[in-house]
Parts: C-alpha cells; structure tokens; sequence
C-alpha cells in the first residue's frame, strides 16, 4: 500500500472528456487521456484490503491492488505485466467493460469507489506509446490445429491464448472483417478501430490466421472443419436481437439497434454505402427504445448524424441515485447512471410501454404511441401494469430497437452440428467447456447470452485451457474460470 492515507486525502477525479460542442461533430474517442500525476495520485487511493473484491467483481480476476500500487509508484512497465497476466485485452475493456470491479471496491461501501478502469486504459495505452507491447511467439509448437469460429471478444481471447500454448489456430468470421461487435458494434467515438486494428496486427505476427468472410455452416461445411481441425471452439456471439410485437411493427423507419450501427461503422471504415441503403437520423426525430449500452450507443450515433430530436425509452423505472437497501455492497450497484452520449442531449424516458406505432400514407412511422407503466411483484414473478390515463404519443420518424439479443442466432452451423440448446436457446456444454459433439468447445455469448465484453474474456480463456488440456492431457494456461 504506496500511500496509507491516499483514500482519505484524495477525492476519485473523473476521466476527462473531449469537449460536447467539438466531439458531436466527429467520430473521434469521447475520452482523452488522464494526466500521468492525476493517475498515480488515483492509484494512490486504493486501500490494498486484506480481501480485494474487485478481484472477485472483475470475472477476469485482475490483480488490481498490484498495478494500482505500481501506478502510484510510477513503476509503468510492470503495471503492464501484471495487468496483461489476467487479460489480453486491456485496451478494450479499459474503453468498453462497465467496470464491475469499481462497483466491489472496498473503498466504495461510503465513498468513491477507485478510478479502476481509467488506470486500466491508461496503462496499456502508455506501454504501446513506450513500444512495450511487442509480439511473443511460442517458444514451440504442438502442431495441434484449432478453429475457433468468430473473431469477438471471446474468440480472440481463445485464439491468443491457444497459440501462446504453440497451437496452430485459425479463426473464422463470417464478416468481411475481423472484430464482431467490437468491429460493427462499437461506435468509433467509443473505441477507434485503430485500436483494433493493432492488437490483430500484434495477434498476426505471433501466428494466429484470420479468416474474413467465411460463414462456416454455409460457405465451409462444418463436416470439413471437424476433419481438418483437432478441435473448434463456437464463439458466435448472440446475435439474434430482441424484437417488439405490437401493432405498426412493419412500418418503414423501424430498424434494429445493430443494423444501425453496423452501417455507420462501415462508412467510418471507409465503406461506400448508397443513401438508399443507409439508415440516417440526420434531421429525424428519433426514438430509442432500450437504455442499456446499446441505446446509449445508438445516441450517440443519432448526435453525430444530426437529429433534430431524440428520445431513448426505458421499460424499468428509474433507478436511485444511490443503492437501494435491497442493493447492498459489494453487488453491482444498481444506480442512476449517464454516459458521455447522455450528456450531449436528448430525452430519456422511463416506465415506458410501447403500444404501436402509427404510420403515413407511404408507409412509414410517424408516431409512437405508449403509455407508463408500474413495476409491480406478485408472488415474486416481475409485472408492469399500466398507469390508468398515461398514454402519450412521440412524433418520431426513425425508431431504433436497442432491447437486447435473445441468443445465437440459428442456422446451417448450429443446426447441421447437433449441439445441444438450453432452454434459453444458448449453445449448452459441460464443466469442460465442451458440447455434447466430442472435440467441440464454445466460450462467450454463445453459451452464456448476452453478457459483458469482460465476461467474453474470461470465457475464452477459461475454454481456451480446457481445449489445450483437451489436446494436450494437460495445460499451462491460466484461466478465471475453472
């Protein structure tokens, strides 16, 4: 502990942002980075407790107190050792996890709990400024051949882990390019591609093999890769979104969250996307439904494209701005909380119950009606009943559906091998991370459902180890999850 009183003397100092009026009019990161005697004065903070429950809030098991105190001391290079010794990718969660760990700090059972995640970034950022960050081959190779089959969050965990353990391992995505969500999902004002672009660069040169553009199921038969491979990991992530059954449904300028997203992330690549087939929310009035990560996202975005209005709908109702009784630490606070896209405008709406949609004579949605709704418990099962006289209407001509995902999504991969589903329709498997089809893993959403990008991680290391054991009788690996 460098500062025994650190957590007294000093207050938790936000991350700082780019200025409203300057980022709304590009797709640069919202954040910028926190001044080197600001990070080591906030690692000075952390109490070092004698039981650290970010370590049991952080499903990766980050030695946080270690690289915390080493931040303080200005000990940079190994901050990024112990920080890269439970995750691969501190660069995206240190952007993109919701910070679990923050909400199990000790320190946060009556103050501030510790800036974690901004000294996450911030290391891993500077040991690529410093030129740390350089590739590290197997010192020798099993000559054993893995497939791991989608490039998320979880796939590339799995598939940097297996070739650290001297595996032949290919990974295949049915995009035309390597990322999942954090390719298409991800807005780039949250995360530059360029981030990613670098870590596959790194992943590359150590020997992992990308495959774009190959729906396995459909443009390779799952029968070839079970001949050709010892052993697949299924890493597809839970992509079917969540839809809204009511009347007007079918309307025109109704559109899911993510095929939003995906097409204004492709015209930050660089994609050529003709305007008829580009959704836009330049001067809409949009709605939002969801007000989870995905809303936000979709926010955000609908800024940047220039809406003239815009509200984002929540079912639940408003959460406290500090935990509720029944919401004690170290659990994950439920908490009123805005992200840098709230803060750059609309309307948030909340204990709202979308009835239908109203279209034009062409078609296309002019209006959702809606009324409020209460929460209510009855014999421990969730309700929403409607408040009597609250129906209202939004004039709106662009509505995004931000409410989730249900599962995989079913086709020629899932079907043809004969995986086992739960009853949520996630793919099923054993304490060993394997399905009912000897030799086939699967890790992240896939198995789990819609989760955190943290949780991926964890998973595709954790099967990462069960697969290398698989293979090798054995392994080294380390793993959160066992």
């Amino acid at each position: 502990m460098g500062k025994p009183t650190g957590f007294i003397e000093i207050q938790r100092k936000k991350h700082p942002t780019r200025a409203i009026d300057e980022r709304i009019h590009d797709w640069r990161e919202v954040y910028l980075p926190s001044p080197t005697g600001d990070l080591m004065e906030q690692g000075a903070r952390c109490m070092d407790c004698g039981i650290p429950f970010c370590h049991e809030g952080c499903p990766l098991g980050n030695l946080i107190p270690d690289w915390n105190d080493l931040v303080y001391r200005d000990r940079w290079h190994a901050a990024i050792d112990r920080l890269h010794a439970t995750n691969n990718f501190p660069e995206f969660t240190g952007r993109l996890c919701p910070a679990p760990c923050e909400g199990a700090c000790v320190l946060g059972i009556n103050d501030d709990p510790v800036t974690i995640k901004d000294i996450e970034v911030s290391i891993i950022d500077r040991a690529y400024a410093e030129g740390w960050v350089t590739p590290q081959l197997p010192t020798t190779r099993t000559w054993k051949k893995v497939a791991v089959i989608g490039s998320g969050p979880a796939g590339l965990a799995a598939a940097d882990q297996l070739n650290r353990a001297g595996h032949l391992v290919t990974v295949f995505e049915k995009s035309d390019r390597i990322g999942g969500l954090l390719r298409y999902g991800i807005p780039e004002f949250k995360m530059e591609k360029r981030i990613l672009e670098r870590r596959l660069a790194l992943m590359e040169s150590e020997g992992v093999v990308f495959r774009p553009g190959v729906n396995v199921g459909v443009d390779v038969a799952m029968s070839r890769l079970r001949s050709d491979f010892d052993a697949i990991l299924l890493a597809g992530g839970a992509g079917q979104p969540r839809d809204l059954a009511v009347p007007g449904r079918e309307l025109k300028g109704i559109h899911f969250a993510m095929d939003y997203l995906t097409l204004q992330n492709r015209r930050c690549e660089g994609d050529v996307i003709p305007d008829d087939q580009f959704i836009s929310a330049k001067d809409c009035d949009v709605v939002i439904i969801g007000g989870g990560d995905t809303g936000a996202d979709c926010l955000g975005t609908v800024h940047r494209q220039g809406a003239r209005s815009v509200y984002q709908l929540e079912l639940m109702p408003i959460p406290p701005e500090v935990r509720a009784e029944g919401n004690p630490w170290p659990l994950w606070p439920q908490i009123f909380r805005t992200s840098p896209a709230h803060d750059e405008g609309g309307d948030r709406l909340f204990s709202v119950s979308t009835q239908r949609f109203a279209g034009d004579k062409k078609g296309r949605v002019r209006a959702l009606l809606a009324n409020k709704v209460e929460m209510v418990r009855t014999d421990g099962r969730l309700d929403f009943v409607p408040v009597p006289g609250s129906e209202f209407d939004i004039k709106t001509n662009l509505v995004l559906l931000a409410m989730g995902f249900t599962g995989p999504v079913r086709g020629p991969l899932l079907d043809d091998l004969g995986v086992t589903l739960t009853p949520r329709g996630n793919v099923g498997r054993g304490a060993d991370w394997m399905t009912n089809v000897p030799g086939v893993f699967t890790a992240g959403d896939m198995q789990r459902g819609q989760s955190l990008i943290v949780w991926a991680i964890a998973e595709g290391r954790s099967a990462a180890r069960a697969i290398d054991q698989f293979l090798m009788g054995e392994s080294q690996l380390s793993a959160p999850l066992q």
